[in-house]
C-alpha cells in the first residue's frame, strides 16, 4: 500500500518520471529474469554438491557404533 501511495505521489509531482517507470517496470523485470533463472540454479547446484559432499558424514553418523 505504502508503493502506491508513493507511485501517486510521483505521479502528482512529476508525472514524466512518474509514466517511465510506469513503462520501463516490465521491461527492466524482462532483462532481470533471466539472471533470476541463473541465480535459482546456481543456488541449486551449490544446494546439490553440498548434500553430495556430506553423504559421507550423514551416513557415518547414522550407524550404530
Amino acid at each position: 500500500m505504502a508503493a502506491f501511495l508513493l507511485w501517486m505521489l510521483l505521479l502528482v509531482f512529476c508525472w514524466p518520471l512518474a509514466l517511465l517507470a510506469l513503462v520501463m517496470y516490465p521491461i527492466v523485470w524482462l532483462l532481470c529474469l533471466p539472471l533470476r533463472l541463473v541465480g535459482i540454479t546456481v543456488g541449486a547446484v551449490f544446494a546439490f554438491l553440498g548434500a553430495v559432499l556430506m553423504l559421507p558424514a550423514r551416513v557415518l553418523r547414522g550407524r550404530p557404533a
